[in-house]
């Protein structure tokens, strides 16, 4: 392991000014969003889609990396460009989403554990070969009455664990994401509450692990109230809660933390990141590591037509640049109403 390589990598992920685009919506997720803009879901269309983004050359400044799907890291585009060499050319460093989903936890009725790590010591060579400079692990924790259990925390942080040991082995940059899911009722209190809990879990199952910290980025959710909580924590809340939420749990040899977007609204997502940078004094840097709120507006617009594609690239450009701007504590929302 070359950890001098690792940390480079890492910290050129969460560059000031730029953060992650998270392209690896499995084929199953990314089937349902193009259902839902009436285009059918061919491994052409996806290509077609993900080239696209990967091509629309402003908004690709303000992009330091791209998790891409196993299908995605081995297409070509129209022309015969490898995606990950347009990628490249953009300036940005292809990364791959290596975990497969969850099961069912065994005696823990309604939680789940990742899968995936049995040939994950095969896999990641064949990705770096293939341009693969870093990778992502997703654990899922949600909340609702009686849970999470101690049993699923340890589980799943165990996994993130082991997977981030194999990726350093393989001299890739893992992405460690502990996601404390926001669908239920709770408030803000009872999620910052669990997150503190899964990652302190997770911390330690590193350092047991003899994962380098200093050649990692962790990807966690907000402190955020849930989607259906009666009462709604406002801006400032959400970023001084997550703050130091963040400063009880990770030690600041992590170079940074991309936040997941996690179901919050494009603008949402943009404000909440640039209000904890405005505070500033932070041990880590804090970017964006963004799937849904990079991606909604873009393809919509899109639609599956290639008269659409100018019109998308700038809708996508766009909200590349807030999210680089909220990574100085640079945004305001008139910037938003300038550009609608």
């Amino acid at each position: 392991m070359n950890l001098a390589e690792l940390n480079k990598v890492a910290a050129a992920m969460v560059a000031p000014g730029r953060g992650i685009l998270a392209a690896d919506e499995s084929t199953g997720t990314i089937g349902k969003r193009f259902e839902g803009i009436g285009v059918q879901s061919t491994e052409e269309t996806r290509r077609d889609y993900r080239e696209m983004l990967f091509r629309a050359s402003e908004g690709m400044r303000s992009i330091s990396g791209v998790i891409l799907y196993d299908e995605t890291i081995w297409q070509k585009a129209k022309d015969g460009t490898p995606l990950v060499e347009i990628i490249k050319k953009a300036g940005a460093l292809p990364g791959i989403k290596v975990d497969e989903g969850t099961k069912p936890l065994p005696n823990c009725p309604g939680e789940l554990v990742t899968v995936g790590l049995d040939k994950l010591a095969d896999r990641l060579p064949k990705y770096y070969e293939q341009g693969a400079r870093f990778a992502k692990w997703r654990a899922v924790i949600d909340i609702a009455p009686g849970i999470p259990s101690y049993a699923a925390l340890h589980a799943n942080a165990h996994a993130l664990a082991r997977y981030a040991a194999l990726c350093q082995t393989a001299q890739i940059v893992p992405i460690v994401e502990p996601e404390v899911l926001m669908d239920g009722d709770h408030d803000i209190d009872r999620c910052m509450a669990v997150t503190e809990w899964m990652l302190k879990e997770t911390f330690q199952e590193l350092y047991y692990n003899k994962v380098a910290l200093e050649g990692m980025v962790l990807k966690p959710n907000m402190a955020i109230s849930g989607k259906k909580a009666a009462k709604r924590a406002g801006v400032e809340e959400v970023a001084e809660k997550t703050v130091r939420m963040l400063k009880n749990c990770v030690p600041g040899a992590v170079p940074g933390i991309a936040f997941l977007s996690g179901g919050q609204s494009d603008e949402d997502a943009t404000a909440h990141l640039d209000a904890m940078n405005k505070i500033g004094n932070l041990p880590w840097r804090l970017t964006f590591s963004y799937g849904r709120a990079l991606q909604h507006a873009p393809q919509k617009i899109w639609s599956g037509k290639s008269e659409n594609v100018a019109a998308a690239q700038r809708a996508f450009s766009h909200r590349a640049m807030m999210n680089g701007l909220a990574t100085r504590g640079e945004w305001k929302a008139d910037l938003e109403r300038k550009a609608a």
